[in-house]
């Protein structure tokens, strides 16, 4: 049966708590990806049982529902009608989710930010190495041949000049200019400059040096290194865009980028470069300690997936890069893939054992997924969701990388674990039984622990509403849209209706009707703009149209005797939803008319507005 998709962006909007509970609201190929204010008002375990819904995570601010391809931009099209939100771009999500992350989550998510648009580039490049440098050992002629020469060109390129690439990524993030950015990376790695990685054969006192102020600047590279250029980077912006502010637009061109360059270059070579890469260098001695240390693989095994709960991960790029820059080894590699290859057996175990439908169609492509290294929906669809199957992953990913480190496993890579990774592993024999240890403890746990929880008893099913009888005549029609007949009765003239206020005009255009029937209705699509304390009347909006929907006359005398208001102001409501319920009989004992004035308030500021039954 085809997904209702009106009813399950309804449902969603109902279970966050309405569209004035959403921040910002986009899709990607898959999810719907919205930026909530109040998290305290998302009923989750109704989400997950939303039809069309297939899982529901969050990360980095956001939360994510996985509804699926093809599927999910037409229930974000009725989303957005449903809860009157504006599209966004994945973009402004993120902003709109960052804005809400507290400052220690911004600093550790930002070199997330500056590594994941350049992946592309290192994992081609890394699976190249491997492939490049496996070859030889099998075709030892090959390692002597011009192709040899020219293929480990190609593989290296984005490694030797990974300071550009970083440079260039790090002032989109910033918001700089890109090929000011590119200047600033490339100047890191100017030719002028001994090469980081060949500095160690230089004595001590023939490494040449600048005498800048008071400042003795060695002149090196900074090949391989990534804090100092993301923090070079983040100083060029901040200098550029205050620059932009201050100076005059006349000289703005020519300025701001030379005193941008400037400032950046020589704080960056006497300060920035000097400072953080000696502390860039005891972060890899700490990471290559955990990595290569028999307890510290095991702690990390096991929290890595906790990093992908809060959206951290990324930050593990810069360690990777700086292994590979220091030792052409990144042994955190296979801390990783064990820890995502746990997380592929532990939800792989729930597809298979789970009776659960739903969960099924979830859980098996989800482990394939992350079986490839991307674990998100795995985690966040399945075992997060169910916290054992998590924990058991977590179980698996410990020892998995217990075993590689004692073998000392690694790759000339990062960005890539699991099975894309087997290609450029050191030891692929050894590697494959990682992952299969990884993955086996983490199933055989959730086999063995893991139970699916009973189906809630169903409920006795509620009265059917019933069905919404949509009026078919208008009373109003103008360029904005037309205004349906909201009472049954006889429609008169505005200039009838019993009343000199209502009859002059002076509250807008409209007509009056003589009710035959005890029922308003909406005449529109709208939103409840106002209702009357007394609630003989409702203000309704929609389209630029304004309208005031009045029973009877002078009927405010009442005090709400024989009126009741089935709406409240803010309320979204679809023509022909009930509105007031009024006792004709009481009103008219009250010695008041029951005419209902209908009445476009803002008619003077609308066009074509034409009234009467039609």
């Amino acid at each position: 049966m085809a997904l209702d998709y009106r009813k399950c962006a309804e449902q969603i909007a109902a279970n966050i708590g309405g569209g004035a509970n959403v921040i910002s609201a986009a899709h990607c190929a898959t999810r719907l990806r919205l930026v909530i204010a109040d998290n305290s008002k998302v009923n989750k375990e109704a989400l997950e049982n939303v039809d069309g819904v297939k899982g529901m995570f969050e990360s980095n601010g956001q939360l994510q529902l996985i509804i699926g391809t093809g599927t999910v931009n037409k229930v974000y099209d009725e989303f957005l009608s449903v809860t009157g939100a504006s599209a966004a771009s994945k973009d402004d999500v993120k902003a709109a989710a960052a804005s809400k992350m507290p400052w220690w989550k911004k600093i550790l998510k930002t070199p997330g930010d500056v590594f994941v648009p350049i992946l592309p580039a290192i994992v081609a490049s890394g699976l190249m190495m491997g492939l490049v440098e496996a070859i030889p050992k099998f075709w030892p002629a090959f390692g002597q041949s011009d192709w040899f020469a020219f293929l480990d060109l190609v593989a290296n390129t984005a490694f030797a000049l990974l300071p550009v690439l970083v440079a260039i990524s790090s002032a989109r993030v910033f918001g700089g200019n890109v090929f000011l950015g590119a200047v600033i990376g490339l100047m890191m790695v100017h030719p002028a400059l001994i090469n980081a990685w060949t500095v160690g054969n230089y004595a001590a006192g023939e490494i040449p040096t600048w005498h800048l102020f008071f400042f003795n600047v060695q002149q090196v590279g900074y090949q391989g290194h990534v804090i100092p250029v993301i923090l070079a980077v983040l100083l060029m912006s901040t200098v550029e865009k205050w620059l932009h502010k201050k100076v005059p637009e006349m000289i703005d061109l020519f300025v701001t980028p030379l005193v941008t360059v400037l400032v950046t270059s020589f704080i960056t070579f006497t300060v920035i470069g000097p400072i953080f890469s000696i502390l860039e260098n005891w972060v890899l001695d700490g990471a290559k300690w955990l990595a290569s240390s028999l307890p510290g693989a095991v702690v990390m095994g096991a929290v890595y997936p906790w990093t992908v709960v809060m959206g951290l991960h990324h930050m593990y790029n810069v360690i990777e890069a700086g292994m590979i820059a220091q030792t052409g080894l990144n042994t955190w590699m296979p801390i990783a893939s064990a820890a995502n290859f746990a997380q592929f057996g532990a939800c792989l175990a729930v597809a298979l054992k789970v009776h659960n439908q739903k969960t099924k169609s979830v859980a098996l492509p989800s482990s394939l997924s992350a079986s490839l290294g991307i674990t998100e929906p795995a985690i966040f669809g399945i075992n997060f969701r169910f916290m054992k199957p998590f924990l058991c992953g977590m179980a698996g990913g410990a020892v998995g990388s217990l075993f590689g480190a004692l073998f000392k496993l690694g790759a000339p890579v990062y960005g890539v674990t699991g099975i894309p990774a087997i290609p450029a592993v050191n030891n692929v024999p050894l590697y494959l039984v990682e992952l299969l240890i990884s993955a086996g403890v983490a199933f055989g746990l959730v086999w063995i622990i893991w139970r699916e929880d009973e189906p809630k008893k169903a409920v006795a099913a509620a009265p059917a509403a019933p069905a919404i009888e949509v009026p078919t005549v208008s009373v109003i029609r103008c360029t904005a849209g037309q205004v349906l007949q909201p009472v049954k009765g006889a429609v008169i003239a505005r200039e009838d209706i019993p009343d000199d206020t209502f009859a002059s005009g002076v509250l807008g255009d409209g007509v009056g009707i003589q009710p035959s029937d005890d029922k308003v209705v909406a005449p529109f699509d709208g939103t409840i703009s106002s209702v009357a304390e007394s609630h003989h009347a409702v203000g309704i909006e929609a389209n630029g149209m304004e309208m005031l929907i009045h029973v009877g006359v002078d009927t405010v005398n009442m005090q709400g005797d024989g009126f009741t208001c089935l709406v409240k102001e803010g309320d979204a409501v679809k023509a022909g939803q009930p509105l007031i319920i009024f006792d004709r009989a009481k009103i008219k004992a009250a010695g008041y008319s029951d005419t209902v004035a209908v009445l476009l308030t803002n008619s003077d500021d609308l066009e074509g507005v034409e009234c009467g039954a039609k």
